[in-house]
């Protein structure tokens, strides 16, 4: 399991992210708030208030939380590999 050791809150539904093992990058979670639990991080001011809970998931205060390991494979697809 990854664990996220870093969180920050940006503008536009994106959460920048720093795991334990270095990796770092951005989720945009903009077009993904719908549901009964993720539709109310669509109030900005309710999504700033992401946090890390024991085990390195990002949750919120209504109980919605998003797995390490999803949000590490979707910042390690956005990375370009370069081979030489």
């Amino acid at each position: 399991m990854y664990k996220i050791t870093h969180l920050e809150v940006k503008p536009g539904f994106i959460l920048y992210l720093t795991f334990a093992n270095k990796i770092s990058g951005e989720v945009s979670l903009a077009d993904r708030l719908f549901g009964p639990m993720f539709e109310p991080l669509r109030d900005p001011n309710f999504f700033a208030q992401a946090e890390l809970d024991e085990f390195g998931a990002v949750c919120w205060p209504n109980g919605a939380d998003l797995a390490p390991d999803a949000l590490y494979r979707n910042i390690k697809a956005s990375q370009k590999c370069l081979v030489f």
